[in-house]
């Protein structure tokens, strides 16, 4: 890597990058948020990448405990890999801890027969015509949305939460026929789940010890 010119972040022993991207992450995410008129959100979402691809290029190495991973930025290149014509980039098999959270499913299982027949399965669902069905679950959705809205004339709404639920809502109505409400449980339940990936995916797991 380094005498193709990609270089990186230096390997610490053990945890390799992960403590460093972990205490970037929660010093970012202390600082306020200014509301200015800028949409430059790299820098608080992922700070490491923000700040590394400033120092070492578009494309640079880092590791996840013993494991180095090419991060890559330049278009061209994320193009090419997402395209995967021939077949050159393969799934990655999920860690344990994540079957263990989000089950067997379309998501965590690599790519073969058995992903094929879900992939078809799921494509049937966003079918064209299985969304127009879908249309009136959602402008039930919205409407219920902006009629909320009207008790907040003249005061502050906080969006991020207000369309979070707005599509919670149309998930609960078209996929299980019941409002948020009747599945708020679960959502917060999936948040939860969530929260458990994120927090897991920089924990370096040593072999013999859970």
């Amino acid at each position: 890597m380094a005498l193709q010119g990609i270089k990186g972040p230096p390997y610490r022993l053990i945890h390799g990058n992960t403590k460093d991207i972990s205490n970037m992450i929660k010093e970012a995410m202390s600082k306020p948020k200014s509301l200015s008129s800028s949409h430059e959100v790299l820098s608080v979402v992922q700070p490491h990448v923000h700040s590394w691809t400033k120092i070492y290029g578009k494309n640079y190495l880092q590791w996840h405990g013993s494991k180095a991973q090419l991060v890559i930025t330049e278009p061209e290149l994320c193009k090419e890999i997402l395209n995967n014509k021939d077949k050159a980039y393969p799934k990655r098999e999920p860690e344990n801890f994540v079957k263990k959270l989000l089950g067997d499913g379309l998501v965590t299982t690599a790519e073969g027969e058995k992903w094929a027949k879900m992939r078809k399965l799921a494509t049937h669902t966003f079918h064209g015509e299985s969304l127009k069905s879908m249309i009136p679950a959602m402008v039930a959705s919205a409407e219920t949305m902006l009629e909320r809205w009207k008790n907040y004339e003249g005061k502050e709404i906080e969006v991020f939460e207000e369309f979070r639920f707005f599509t919670s809502e149309v998930i609960s109505r078209t996929a299980f026929g019941s409002s948020y409400i009747e599945g708020q449980h679960i959502f917060e339940m999936l948040m939860k789940l969530g929260f458990l990936l994120t927090k897991n995916s920089l924990t370096i797991r040593v072999p013999g010890i859970r």
